[in-house]
């Protein structure tokens, strides 16, 4: 099936712009240059991104998960244990995205304005999704949910981690994430050792909690 102009149009953009995000921030300007650096015209443009840069949040996360999925089908993540198999999908995606390295910084400091907070959660979100259906998950209950939500943190606090990393090769990106793929095993394995508790059990606990911690 052909590709419409807009698509097509899209991605032409989405290859300079990085380069001039880069430069001049998530931003209309950085936009215009990269338009104009692949020779198109504003109503081609607007054709692809009616929006300007605003279009390219999503268009250029999703680059990024799909470099993840790609880089993942080289790997034999079967081999691994499972805290390693989730390193690795943070690890690849990041690692994809070191070419863009300050554009992404761009993009995160741009998502962190109010309005556009659904749409940063939006996206997060869907990279902990497709990373958890890249390792088989099936789940359907709340723990569909709770996986998604953790690895959303994860996600967000690597990221954090690696644009101020200076380190060689992110040598200190990938003990942070270690640190932090660690912290959820263990909330885990509390989890499990919680099921077995009966019903009468488990609602002291949530009557301690909620004394302890409030509603």
């Amino acid at each position: 099936m052909t590709e419409a102009p807009s698509a097509r149009f899209r991605i032409r953009i989405l290859e300079a712009f990085p380069a001039h995000a880069a430069r001049l921030g998530w931003t209309d300007a950085a936009f215009k240059d990269a338009y104009e650096e692949v020779q198109l015209s504003e109503g081609e443009a607007a054709l692809a991104c009616p929006r300007g840069a605003e279009d390219l949040f999503d268009a250029f996360a999703d680059r990024a998960d799909q470099a993840m999925l790609d880089a993942l089908d080289d790997l034999d993540l079967q081999a691994m244990r499972y805290s390693q198999r989730v390193k690795a999908c943070v690890q690849v995606r990041l690692e994809a995205q070191v070419p863009y390295k300050e554009a992404a910084r761009a993009m995160t400091r741009a998502l962190t304005r109010p309005d556009r907070g659904p749409l940063a959660a939006r996206l997060v979100w869907r990279t902990a999704d497709r990373i958890w259906r890249a390792l088989g998950d099936t789940s359907t209950d709340g723990n569909f949910y709770s996986k998604r939500a953790i690895l959303s943190g994860v996600l967000a606090s690597t990221y954090a981690r690696w644009f101020s990393d200076e380190s060689a090769d992110h040598e200190a990106t990938w003990a942070f994430l270690d640190a932090r793929i660690e912290n959820v095993m263990q909330f885990e394995k509390f989890k499990a050792r919680m099921k077995p508790l009966g019903e009468h059990m488990q609602t002291a606990v949530g009557i301690a909690a909620r004394f302890r911690y409030g509603r």
